[in-house]
């Protein structure tokens, strides 16, 4: 027998629809949620399995057994295709926590998925078989992976990190997962992903959230996910190694390519996996002969080890970071064009320590008890308690945290080990903020001064002409000619 839906049961269900694209950082999402379940959560637990309920009650209401999508036809059965995704996915994803957790401590061990049998059922019953069941399982994982990494590892609530948690999202799903379903959730190895920000800031915990989180076939035969997501996430830092060497880490290399070379070697191009992404930290110091080299892989999607002719297949992605001003690089012919358009699928501007907390000064307490948490393996309020007095008794008003949250990380180990830390001495050198400030308490500095000033001290800050240029309200050249008066 066909079920039709009633005005209340669709407009219930087209909340639920809604919310299963929505990205889950996005204030939409959290609005969607509170309409589903009916009333305010205290955590994420209690959050999803407010949603399960509610949404299996109404469910329940429209046949009293299981409905199937062959119940249903036009937009209603499609409309319902979503609501059975959202409720298989909110019924098992507790399990697939247990295997994040597991995988995380156990990055080579295949990881057996108890919630495969059930959860695999459960979407047959709701009209989604075999491949495409798998399928769904995988995408499900997935979305799991990316809320895990993104929401464990940028811990925050200042208006930038919610929108870098939005951002990060949306560079692994795209803007919206619709269109990731039906098209591209085996295609994001085209998508490269250009990390900016000062160093320390925690691009390396965001490569690794986007890293961490691409999609991974299910073996439903073995009862397993294909791939380690530990694994098939490969990191380089560019600016560790010389440049006779990089190529073949790059690479790799065949016994005897070059002096020293007494076996064969595996670049990090051989070593990532077809679901897997390469992570280049320190882009921005590679050579102009590396980034040509670099620039024909991603584009022919193949690459040679040092000392041989045999062309070997890359299928990974490609996420990329650097702490330097690309603009003057790419100024100086430093950095090629090309090959940053290559790279430039999606820029990122991770946020310095110091803008997350002029925009929330509850940012500190929070970074405070996540780090001091980590360090003792366990909730420590005594410690947390006692870094925060330390940093307010010594640490200035107004410091800038010149390296960030790394910073801050030492500055916790430091005062557990000695109950001190007054902050990182200014580097010698220009201090652009003390010198804007002088010239204008001393009424020295005219138009053009003050303006090159607070324009460098932006860009210091924020390190993109765009972004000055976008808080100032000038033109792109405007600033460029400002910042130059500054060299």
């Amino acid at each position: 027998m066909a079920i039709s839906l009633n005005a209340g049961d669709r407009e219930f269900f087209q909340w639920v629809a809604e919310a299963a694209f929505a990205n889950p950082f996005g204030e939409r999402r959290l609005e969607l949620d509170l309409q589903i379940a009916g009333a305010p959560f205290r955590d994420d637990n209690e959050r999803a399995q407010g949603l399960e309920r509610a949404v299996t009650a109404r469910v329940r209401q429209l046949s009293p057994r299981r409905p199937h999508l062959r119940e249903f036809s036009g937009a209603d059965r499609e409309l319902m295709r979503l609501v059975f995704l959202f409720e298989a996915y909110h019924r098992i994803f507790e399990p697939l926590d247990q295997v994040i957790l597991a995988q995380s401590t156990n990055p080579s061990a295949t990881i057996p998925v108890p919630s495969s049998g059930p959860g695999l059922g459960f979407l047959g019953e709701r009209g989604f078989a075999g491949a495409e069941g798998c399928r769904f399982f995988g995408i499900f994982f997935q979305i799991r992976r990316a809320y895990f990494f993104i929401h464990q590892g940028l811990i925050g609530e200042s208006r930038c990190m919610r929108r870098l948690r939005e951002q990060l999202w949306n560079t692994v799903f795209t803007h919206d997962i619709r269109w990731y379903d039906r098209y591209l959730w085996n295609r994001m190895e085209d998508f490269s992903t250009l990390l900016l920000g000062e160093t320390g800031a925690g691009k390396g915990a965001a490569a690794a959230a986007i890293g961490r989180s691409g999609y991974i076939p299910f073996d439903e035969r073995k009862g397993v996910f294909m791939e380690s997501f530990m694994r098939s996430f490969v990191a380089l830092n560019l600016s560790q190694f010389p440049e006779t060497l990089i190529e073949s880490e790059l690479f790799g290399h065949r016994k005897g390519a070059f002096t020293g070379a007494m076996e064969e070697h595996q670049g990090i191009f051989a070593r990532c996996s077809p679901q897997g992404s390469i992570f280049l930290d320190e882009i921005g110091d590679a050579s102009v002969p590396v980034q040509i080299k670099l620039l024909q892989v991603l584009q022919e999607r193949t690459f040679t080890p040092v000392g041989s002719h045999d062309k070997q297949r890359f299928r990974g992605r490609v996420i990329a970071a650097t702490h330097r001003p690309l603009e003057t690089l790419r100024s100086q012919r430093l950095f090629r064009d090309d090959f940053f358009y290559r790279l430039c699928s999606d820029v990122i501007l991770v946020p310095p320590l110091r803008q997350r907390l002029e925009e929330d000064a509850n940012e500190l307490p929070r970074l405070v008890e996540h780090l001091v948490g980590r360090m003792a393996g366990a909730e420590a309020p005594e410690l947390v308690a006692l870094v925060l007095e330390v940093l307010r008794q010594r640490v200035r008003s107004g410091y800038a945290w010149p390296g960030n949250v790394r910073e801050l990380e030492q500055a916790v180990r430091r005062i557990l080990l000695t109950r001190d830390y007054a902050g990182d001495a200014p580097a010698q050198g220009r201090d652009t903020r003390a010198l804007l400030l002088a010239g204008l308490d001393g009424g020295q500095l005219d138009a053009d001064a003050l303006l090159a000033g607070y324009c460098s001290l932006l860009h210091e800050r924020h390190g993109t002409i765009e972004e000055v240029a976008r808080r100032t309200k000038l033109d792109r050249r405007t600033v460029k000619r400002y910042l130059a008066l500054q060299v």
